[in-house]
């Protein structure tokens, strides 16, 4: 299924500048926005339920890929040890065999001795198991105002100029665009700056299931 855009069509139609001329290349101009964006933050951004991962383990401290974590009632986590070799799979539970700190899942430190120090007891003290399978809800229910308006720019950018022209010539009119409106999902400097704050910082072996 395709993610939803990070803004809407109604949104776009009402932001300054060139309208598009249709709902088909609203939704294209908003397709290709919020793809560079996701491909530069390496995140989903909108909001997933219930997504599961197996992380690469063996360290004390286990990141999950996608940011912001939701877990209340209706968005348990579920953190399962997987013990290669051994054919054991233990449940880890939130406040005995781990500390949630914000994307990271924390086992303890290597004094005092307590069950966050890792499980079972042939694996090394203070690490995860070799693999991890995370059940876990992420992303924004309501997507921040910036990343809206990121979102808007690049897409009313390419309808402006779809074919990314320098200049272009109507007769004996004569439009030079900037680089900001170079068009199809181009991030300007501004962009970047903006999005660091929401950029996946670390590489890691996922694997989706």
């Amino acid at each position: 299924m395709p993610l939803p855009y990070l803004a809407t069509v109604e949104d776009l139609m009402a932001y300054p500048g060139q309208r598009p001329s249709s709902d088909a290349e609203a939704q294209m101009a908003l397709r290709l926005a919020s793809g560079a964006i996701r491909n530069y933050t390496k995140q989903v951004l909108t909001f997933v339920a219930a997504d599961t991962v197996i992380l690469t383990g063996g360290q004390r401290v286990l990141t999950l890929p996608e940011r912001p974590l939701v877990v209340d009632n209706a968005n348990p986590l579920t953190v399962v040890e997987i013990v290669d070799g051994l054919g054991l799979e233990i449940p880890a539970a939130e406040g005995r065999d781990f500390v949630r700190k914000g994307s990271e899942l924390h086992r303890g430190e290597t004094w005092p001795t307590s069950r966050l120090m890792g499980w079972p007891h042939r694996q090394r003290i203070g690490v995860w198991a070799d693999r991890v399978r995370v059940i876990y809800s992420h992303g924004f229910v309501e997507i921040p105002d910036d990343l809206v308006g990121i979102c808007l720019d690049l897409a009313s950018a390419t309808v402006a100029n779809p074919n990314r022209l320098r200049s272009e010539s109507a007769g004996a009119t004569s439009v030079t665009h900037t680089v900001e409106t170079f068009g199809t999902g181009s991030l300007t400097a501004d962009h970047v700056e903006l999005l660091k704050a929401y950029k996946r910082a670390t590489s890691w072996s996922v694997t989706q299931s």
